[in-house]
């Protein structure tokens, strides 16, 4: 796992470092940053919101992250992925109860099954991406999705996977923009007054032999 610096952004001002791997001691910024992001998703499932943010911090797996640095190693950006059946996010069933107790962890669990999504074989899933909102619109976003497939790449993956929710079309343009099709929405209105949501959209994108030479964190 290592670093590098892509060229400078806008403004002549130094694009953020990629990071492969999640930073020993960011684990509180990666946690919030990812609730920034889904924590209207992850609310029912893992709230209050300072308790939610510390189960994340203490059960990620660092190895199934790629961070963006400033120019200070603060985190300004994270993508995660699922591989061969390890994500970015973890806890096990005895950690949500642990941490929530019998009566409160189990229903919670419920919920947390019906967020899960197993990578098929030759299939690396997105565990989620987030940036700062002090970096949004400076290409981050763009930044990680490449070097996420890279990652697909090298691991022999013949396709990358992620989940994007309705009320979401900004994520889902980028997406787009960087090759992933929509390939089937699935209707979810039973969770909206959990969740803030009513559909989510699966969509792909291919693996190519170019994708390998768009990383160059190692």
């Amino acid at each position: 796992m290592g670093a590098r610096q892509e060229s400078a952004g806008p403004g002549g001002n130094s694009a953020p470092r990629l990071h492969r791997g999640i930073p020993e001691g960011a684990e509180r910024q990666v946690a919030a940053l990812y609730w920034e992001a889904f924590g209207r998703k992850l609310g029912a499932a893992l709230g209050p919101p300072e308790k939610g943010r510390a189960f994340l911090a203490s059960h990620l797996h660092h190895d199934r992250g790629i961070a963006a640095l400033d120019a200070e190693g603060g985190i300004v950006g994270v993508a995660g992925y699922d591989l061969a059946g390890r994500s970015l996010t973890g806890g096990s069933a005895r950690d949500v109860l642990s941490g929530y107790g019998l009566l409160r962890g189990l229903p919670r669990l419920a919920l947390l099954a019906l967020f899960e999504r197993r990578p098929a074989e030759g299939e690396l899933v997105m565990d989620g991406i987030c940036v700062a909102a002090a970096h949004r619109g400076s290409g981050i976003g763009g930044l990680l999705l490449r070097e996420v497939a890279a990652v697909a790449a090298e691991n022999g993956c013949s396709r990358v996977r992620l989940d994007v929710i309705s009320g979401n079309p900004r994520a889902k343009a980028l997406y787009e923009r960087h090759g992933f099709t929509a390939v089937g929405t699935r209707q979810t209105s039973f969770l909206r007054t959990l969740t803030g949501f009513d559909a989510v959209t699966t969509m792909h994108r291919p693996v190519t032999p170019d994708d390998l030479g768009e990383g160059g964190t190692r």
